[in-house]
Order: structure tokens, then C-alpha cells, then sequence
């Protein structure tokens, strides 16, 4: 009897009702398949069809194991005779083993793969890994926390505002790991076991790669699952923000305000409830009279025109009786269609509708895209139930509970197909949250509403780092936070000019935020009531001393503009982070993979933003093998050695590597 058999390039096991496929995918990479009582799915949520070069493949078939190596990677298929399964284990071309299933335990029958059936027929899956107590795990998506690497955490594979799961991880010892399953569940990194579990699913599939480098897992990565487009050049420098521009005239007076004052600008967005009604995707025709005016104004400046856009539909919108008619609107399971309850009663578009996402599309290109706006802001992108109980609700796609971790990417490729089919080229998207493969639809992810405070501000360098290594290269944050902070509070102050600084050294730079105090507009010419704003939140809305701290980082980002195009070309071409971890420049240098909150901005500028209220001083790390110039002083250092550094208010401590822009040194305060 032939356990194992060879499929094609693959190799392929049969036992106990269970289907194990193990195929080239990419160089040096495995895409391994299983699935109970049934033939395996080929399904594409984010997985490119992407084969190795031909004779790169060999398999070995035995009575009691099987192998198939692909480049430099190794899978060993071995048979228990017992139990009558399978366990496998994944090898570097030197031999040395990566990742292997977990044993069974014996007795206590642990399988590695555990189909637990759920009525209707599918299963709740559990796959367990060894554990390896010296591994370091990095990546995941932008998830809140201060610290890099997740060995010894459980992780939740869940949208959340402020969260954003996207399941590959890079290890230290030498592998990338992508679960390329959208359904909701969680990983646990123990020291024992490495844990990954669906709620609900049809199949086991997972993808593997093995590299030297961190660089190279990336790239093998980003092969499979598609690359970022080439940033346009709005992209580049500074985006102006706030909640929110409740009319024309109060946009295009703060535009022409920059313009005045010769600060650099590219791009300042109208936020949400521009509208009459969440779902109605245009502009409120009594506050926005003349929205082509208004655009051609900020063309005319050079400035591109940002339009918030909600998957939230009213059921008092213009458009939810023909979208729920047609079956565009995600389903409850059970009782009330109301899936979210602010400002009013509404439900969420469907994004994983195809037909759903060309309704809402049509929609915008008509009342925004055709007035010359291309650019979106895809907020509440989870998307942002009233309740997170993902079992609640049905996609077209399938069961919440199954595949509701692929809405995000869903909600950026039905706008990017659209703008796209209208012969844009570079497209970007600012989008609250992703999934993989999310980057190949133009989605610059921001890490949501997070607090203006310095818990947070700490967070999101890590998220950062982490959510470029998951191979989402554009991201950024609301400088300054997004909720609360008044512009008159000197502590908020020091905060937001620490947190400019730093966005300054971001994929893209953005202030935004809700201020305070809330100002309440004037009602509707029927005397209804409209959402509030907030504060003032202009780089000139913090007093001249803050104003003077932040308008040399403006204009140094405009010094950088040659330098930033060059990481999103790299971004492009490769998957190269933009924003990058230490170890991923010197992964040579123990130390390196240590650091949490310092990075790369690119490959040449090390930067170590100051993270703690009142300090004026920051201890930093130059890695062995470079030299180091403190960009504010123009002082060198020799690298592998901490040093301490003076960091003012006004200056953050930055390094360039072995002087590669020396006509830099000194030019944010000159």
C-alpha cells in the first residue's frame, strides 16, 4: 500500500479520511494543505500562484517517510505505524531543523493536527509546532504592546480598531511562517508549543520559507503575496488632518494658511460626516456647495484632497433599501440586521462582495473620484462592530467566524480595482486596518484611535516595526494620537512635538487627532443637529514655540523627498520595509535583535525617537560594522557601543550611517 504518493511536484499523504498536499511555492518555500474528508480548496485570499523554477524540486518516497526538498528548504514527512499519521518536519539545506508538528505524546494523544467537527461540517483546527525556547518571533501585524518580539505571548487573530492581524511571522532561526487562513482564532508562542487555532474552518493551509537573512525571508515573502505599489509623489511629504473640516471655506482657508506661511504640504483631508447620512458616499451639499471648486482650489495649490469614506450604512441612508434589496450588506445570524449603533442605528457594506464593493465604488467615483479626488481615507476598516461576537454575522464569503480577518484587504482591493480600471497608476489609500496581502492594494494602514499619551506614543514604534516585517511597508499614525489633547496643555505639547519628530521618520507623515475643546457648528438650515469638531490642530495651533520645534522637521521631510522615493521603490520592487527594525540592517549583531524602540528609517538613518515625558537625554545603540554621525551635532561614532546623546525638545536623535548624506548633517536646525 502506497502511503505517500507524488502529485505533480508535491507530495501528497492519504490516511485516517485526512488529504496532506506539501507543494513548492516560491523559492525555497512549502504551501502545506490538509483537509478532512474532502479535496483541498484552492482558494486565494492571499497566496499568489507563484511555482519555483523548474528542476528545483526532488521527493523521496519510503515505506515509513517521504521527503521534497525545494532551494534550500526541506520537508520530512514521517509515518506512525500506531496512530497511522503523519508528522512533518522542516529542514535548512545544512540540516538544520527549522520548525517540525509536534510529537503525539504517546498516551496522550496529542495530535499535531486536530480537527474538532462542528455541526455542518466543518471543524474547529488546531495545528501545533515544538516549541523552541530560544526563538524570537517578530511581525504579526501592528497589534498595542511595547515590545517587539511575541515568543511567550498568545495572539489574538482578530480586527480590532487599533489592531490589525496579519499572520506571518520572521524567526530568528532562520524561517518565515505565513497562516494563510482568514478565520478568527489565536496563536499561542509558548515555550513549549508554537499553537495556531482556526474557530472554524474547511482546511489546514499554511506557507514556510527558509533564508540567511531577514532581508531574504522578506523578499521570498513578498513574492508570494504581492508588493505595495510605487508610492505617488502626494505620498512623500506632509499630510494635514484633523476631526474635522465641517465645510468648504474652513478647508481651503487652512490650505491657503500653509501656503502662505511657505510650509510644505501635499495632501489635507476631509474627515468623516461630510455627508448627510452614514452610507450616502457624497458631500453634504449645504457645507461642500461646490466640490469641484474646491478641489481645483487645492490642485491649484498642489495639494491633493483626501475624503474620508465609512463602510457603515445608515439604515436612514439614501442607499441602504437598493444595497439591502440586492444583498450587499453583511448578514446578522440572528435577530436584529443592526450591527452598529453610532451616531445611529446602521449595518456594514459587505466588502467581500464582489458586486457589493462595485456598488459602493460606483458610488464614490460619482460623487468624488469624477470631481478629481484620488485618494481615500477607508476608515473603520475591521470592520468596527457594536459587539466584536464575529459568530454573530454571515459574509458573502462565508461565516463571520471563518473569514471575517479578510475584510480589511477586501475593503482597500475594491477601491483600488475601481481607481484602477480608471487608468490611475500609484495608488494610495489610507485604511484602518489589513490583512495579508492588503499591501498590493494600495493600503496604507494607520495604527487607529489610539490615546494621546505616552503608553501609546511608545506603542506604535513597535507596531510599526512589526507590521513591516508582516509585509505591510505603508503605515503611520495620528501624530499627537488620535483622542483627546488640548492644544493649550503644555504637557500635551511636549508630547506632540516628540511625536512630529518622530513622524517625521515614518513611511508617511501625518498630523491628526481629535482636540480639544469640541466646538459644535452651526445646525442644518432645517435646524437639525451636525457631529461636532474638534480642536485646532495646524502646527500653529500649539503656540510659537511648539510652531518653531515643528516646522524644521517639515521642511527636513521635503530634504528627504529623493531618499523616501528610493525606500518606496524598494518597498516596491521587494517588500523592503520602509520602517525597519535593527536586525533587519545588521542582523550580525546579537544586540540588535534586542532593541525595541529604535529602528531604521531605510537603510542609512537610525533613528531613536525620545519616549518619555520630560527626558532630554537618550541612550542609543550603534551597531558593529558602520560608523555614525549624530545628525543634530555632526559628532561621529564608531559603531558596536552605547552611547548617551543630549535630545533637547526640539531635536531627536538621528544617525546617519557612515556619512551616506552628509549634506544632511545639521539641517533640521540650521
Amino acid at each position: 500500500m502506497e502511503r505517500f504518493t507524488r502529485c505533480g511536484d508535491a507530495l501528497c499523504w492519504r490516511g485516517n479520511g485526512e488529504l496532506l498536499k506539501i507543494e513548492p511555492w516560491g523559492e525555497h518555500s512549502f504551501r502545506v494543505r490538509s483537509r478532512m474528508m474532502g479535496d483541498l480548496l484552492d482558494w486565494d485570499y492571499a497566496l499568489l500562484p507563484e511555482k519555483p523554477a523548474a528542476g528545483a524540486v526532488s521527493i523521496d518516497i519510503s515505506e515509513q517517510e517521504a521527503s521534497i526538498q525545494n532551494g534550500s528548504l526541506r520537508a520530512v514527512v514521517d509515518y506512525d505505524p500506531w496512530f497511522q499519521n503523519v508528522r512533518v518536519h522542516f529542514y535548512d539545506e545544512t540540516g538544520k531543523l527549522l520548525l517540525e508538528e509536534a510529537h503525539h505524546g504517546g498516551g496522550i494523544k496529542r495530535f499535531a493536527r486536530r480537527w474538532k467537527p462542528i455541526l455542518g461540517g466543518d471543524y474547529e483546527l488546531t495545528v501545533t509546532f515544538n516549541g523552541n525556547e530560544n526563538e524570537k518571533i517578530f511581525g504579526m501585524g501592528q497589534y498595542q504592546q511595547d515590545y517587539l518580539d511575541f515568543k511567550h505571548s498568545i495572539v489574538e487573530l482578530k480586527q480590532h480598531n487599533t489592531q490589525a492581524s496579519v499572520p506571518f511571522y520572521l524567526s530568528n532561526q532562520g524561517y518565515g511562517f505565513f497562516w494563510h487562513n482568514p478565520a478568527v482564532g489565536r496563536v499561542t508562542f509558548a515555550k513549549n508549543f508554537t499553537e495556531w487555532k482556526a474557530e472554524s474552518t474547511k482546511q489546514m493551509d499554511y506557507w514556510i520559507t527558509a533564508g540567511h537573512t531577514p532581508a531574504q525571508i522578506e523578499e521570498s515573502y513578498a513574492k508570494v503575496v504581492g508588493t505595495a505599489p510605487m508610492m505617488p509623489e502626494y505620498g512623500l511629504g506632509f499630510w494635514q488632518c484633523k476631526l474635522r473640516y465641517w465645510n468648504q471655506e474652513q478647508l481651503l482657508e487652512v490650505a491657503r494658511e500653509y501656503k502662505r506661511r511657505g510650509l510644505p504640504i501635499d495632501v489635507i483631508v476631509c474627515d468623516f460626516f461630510h455627508w448627510p447620512k452614514m452610507g450616502d458616499f457624497r458631500f453634504e451639499p449645504e457645507f461642500f456647495p461646490d466640490p469641484k471648486a474646491m478641489v481645483d482650489e487645492l490642485h491649484e495649490m498642489g495639494i491633493e484632497l483626501m475624503v474620508s469614506i465609512w463602510p457603515q450604512i445608515s439604515l436612514q441612508s439614501e442607499n441602504y433599501d437598493e444595497m439591502q434589496e440586492q444583498g450587499l450588506l453583511v448578514r446578522t445570524e440572528r435577530g436584529s440586521q443592526v450591527t452598529m449603533q453610532w451616531p445611529e442605528d446602521s449595518t456594514f457594506y459587505d466588502a467581500t462582495n464582489p458586486r457589493a464593493r462595485q456598488y459602493v465604488w460606483e458610488k464614490c467615483k460619482q460623487n468624488y473620484y469624477d470631481y478629481g479626488i484620488k485618494v481615500f481615507w477607508l476608515d473603520e476598516a475591521e470592520p468596527e462592530y457594536g459587539v466584536y461576537d464575529f459568530d454573530a454575522y454571515r459574509y458573502f464569503a462565508g461565516p463571520s467566524s471563518q473569514v471575517s480577518n479578510l475584510y480589511p484587504q477586501n475593503y482597500s482591493r475594491g477601491f483600488y480595482e475601481g481607481m484602477e480600471a480608471e487608468g490611475q497608476k500609484n495608488i494610495v489609500n489610507l485604511v484602518r486596518c489589513a490583512w495579508a496581502g492588503s499591501q498590493r492594494y494600495g493600503a496604507l494602514v494607520w495604527s487607529g484611535d489610539i490615546q494621546s499619551d505616552w503608553t501609546d506614543f511608545r506603542r506604535q514604534v513597535c507596531a510599526g516595526q512589526n507590521i513591516g516585517l508582516a509585509g505591510i511597508p505603508w503605515w503611520t499614525t495620528d501624530i499627537g494620537g488620535f483622542s483627546n489633547g488640548h492644544p493649550e496643555d503644555e504637557g500635551f505639547r511636549e508630547l506632540l512635538v516628540r511625536w512630529f519628530e518622530w513622524g517625521t521618520f515614518c513611511p508617511v507623515m501625518r498630523l491628526h487627532g481629535d482636540r480639544e475643546p469640541h466646538v459644535v457648528p452651526a445646525k442644518r438650515a432645517d435646524g437639525s443637529s451636525i457631529l461636532f469638531t474638534g480642536g485646532d490642530n495646524e502646527v500653529w495651533s500649539y503656540g510659537d514655540a511648539v510652531y518653531d520645534a515643528l516646522t524644521p522637521y517639515l521642511h527636513f521631510r521635503e530634504t528627504m523627498r529623493d531618499y523616501t522615493r528610493s525606500l518606496m521603490a524598494e518597498a516596491h520592487e521587494k517588500g523592503t520595509p520602509v520602517m525597519r527594525t535593527m536586525f533587519y540592517e545588521f542582523p550580525e549583531d546579537e544586540t540588535c535583535w534586542e532593541l525595541t524602540d529604535q529602528y531604521f528609517y531605510g537603510g542609512d538613518l537610525l533613528v531613536a525617537p525620545v519616549l518619555e515625558a520630560g527626558a532630554t537625554t537618550r541612550r542609543v545603540y550603534l551597531p558593529k560594522g558602520a560608523s555614525w554621525t549624530l545628525l543634530s551635532t555632526g559628532k561621529e561614532y564608531e559603531g558596536g557601543q552605547w552611547v548617551e546623546v543630549d535630545a533637547p525638545l526640539s531635536v531627536i536623535p538621528v544617525f546617519l550611517r557612515d556619512k551616506r548624506h552628509a549634506e544632511w548633517i545639521g539641517s533640521i536646525h540650521a
